[in-house]
This record gives C-alpha cells, sequence and structure tokens, in this order.
C-alpha cells in the first residue's frame, strides 16, 4: 500500500494555544518543539511512507520547513485533524493515509507499523486506530486528571472483534477504586488514526455528531453514523505513553522522555 503519514497541527488550541511550538526538554538537555518530535517519530517508521505536516497557520509552517517536512497548507475552516487529513489528501497519492496527531511525542514508531500492518491484514477495514491498556501510572494520571478537573487523555471501550464502541474523555469502564484489578482493564486510546481514502471523503458528508461536540473527539463522529472503527491493541514494551493535553503535560513527557531513554 502507498502510505502517507499525515500531522495535522494547529495553533489556534482550545485548551493549549501555540501547543506544536512548545519546546520540550530532551534526555540530552536539548530542546524540540513538540511538531518536530511528532515528524521525527513518523521518520522511524518501518513502513515505507512519505510524511507531510498539515497547518493553516504559517508560524507552525516556517518551523516545519526549517527541520526539513513537506508542509501542505490547510484551510482553517478544518474542526479537527480527520478534517485536515480530508482536505489535504486530495493532493496525495496514497492507498491508506495515517493521522499522527502532533500532541503525542512519545508515540513509539511501532503504534504506527502496527496500525499499518492491521490495515493491510484487512482489507475490509476502513479506519483504525491503536489502545494501550493501562499501566498503574497511566491509570493514576487519568484519576488525577480527572479529580483535578483537568480534561486529560482519552479511554477506548469495544467489543470482543475489536470494534470500538466507545471513547470517552472520562475514565472508563469503571472501575472501584478500592479493587483496582490486575491487569487494568482501561485501555488508553493512542491518539493515532488511519483511513482509507473513502473513509474520509465519508466523514466529510457527515455533520458534527451530538456526542462528537460534547467529548470533542472527532473518531466518535464514525460511529454515531455506523461506522467501524477497528481498535488495535498495541504494545508499549515497557515504555510511558502520554500526550500532551495541558502544561501540567510538559514535566510528565520530560520526565517520561528520561525514563524511557535509560
Amino acid at each position: 500500500m502507498k502510505t502517507a503519514i499525515l500531522i495535522p497541527a494547529r495553533y489556534a488550541s482550545t485548551r493549549y494555544p501555540g501547543k506544536p511550538l512548545v519546546e520540550l526538554t530532551q534526555p540530552d538537555g536539548t530542546k524540540k518543539s513538540l511538531i518536530e518530535m511528532s515528524f521525527n517519530c513518523a521518520q522511524r517508521v518501518h513502513n515505507p511512507c512519505t510524511v507531510h505536516v498539515l497547518t493553516d497557520d504559517d508560524r507552525i509552517a516556517d518551523h516545519a520547513r526549517g527541520f526539513g517536512a513537506d508542509v501542505i497548507m490547510t484551510s482553517s475552516d478544518c474542526d479537527n485533524g480527520t478534517e485536515r487529513c480530508a482536505e489535504a489528501a486530495h493532493q496525495i497519492d496514497a492507498d491508506l493515509i495515517v493521522n499522527l496527531q502532533g500532541d503525542a511525542p512519545l508515540t513509539p514508531p511501532w503504534f504506527i507499523d502496527d496500525l499499518i500492518t492491521a490495515m493491510a491484514n484487512d482489507p475490509d477495514a476502513m479506519v483504525a486506530t491503536p489502545v494501550l491498556r493501562c499501566d498503574a501510572q497511566t491509570y493514576a494520571h487519568f484519576t488525577q486528571d480527572r479529580k483535578a478537573g483537568r480534561v486529560g487523555g482519552t479511554t477506548a471501550v469495544f467489543d470482543n472483534r475489536g470494534h470500538g464502541l466507545y471513547f470517552s474523555k472520562e475514565v472508563i469502564p469503571f472501575i472501584d477504586p478500592g479493587k483496582l484489578p490486575d491487569p487494568i482493564p482501561v485501555f488508553h486510546h493512542v491518539g493515532v488514526y488511519a483511513y482509507r481514502p473513502d473513509a474520509l471523503k465519508r466523514y466529510m458528508t457527515w455533520p458534527t455528531g451530538t456526542l462528537e461536540a460534547r467529548e470533542g473527539l472527532e473518531q466518535l463522529r464514525f460511529l454515531e453514523n455506523g461506522h467501524t472503527v477497528a481498535c488495535v491493541e498495541v504494545d508499549g514494551k515497557g515504555r510511558v505513553f502520554w500526550e500532551l493535553n495541558n502544561p501540567a503535560d510538559v514535566e510528565r513527557i520530560e520526565t517520561a522522555l528520561k525514563d524511557n531513554a535509560q
């Protein structure tokens, strides 16, 4: 399959304006922006693919070109990354489009490889996304954010075929705080998507759904319109995974970068 990895990035984030340009301290003491770290992850994917940064902001575009990224300018009318990918898809020759959201610098490249492989092995799958079983530390991050009133990561529940049932900013399914089981039955949704081009075309014909608007989760538009989203379980291999959702996440991610480098 001809595969293109698209990294949508907008400056005007509601919770964290300018987020793609936020610099994170690397284990060696140097600094890299969030968008450059995402680009570097895409370059390490084993499956052959092209990589493009999508944005409507000249500041992000100039910065991305500065570290060697190919940039596709998209309109400011896009409400989310999937819409930005759908707009850019018309300029790309690809059988599979991967949306690598630019706020997850801890995404290992094998998450993307596993997603591409899953789509190659299931030609009927139109949309897929990775999910990662929570360890105790990640589960604690989820519950701490909710107690503090912060909107943090996303959780996913799916059926025994791996088809997504729901995605939420709440921590689901519910677990009795005094009875934390092992393994923990909560799955962290990894902010990466793989789409067939036809799925993106259909997405743009549907209005924003009620659940999508409430949760602020673009993938719910597929579920609200009866479209299957395949959940591909990935292996963290002992590494911490977390997205940069709020300023408080900077320290968490920088600590994880150091831990992952050891």
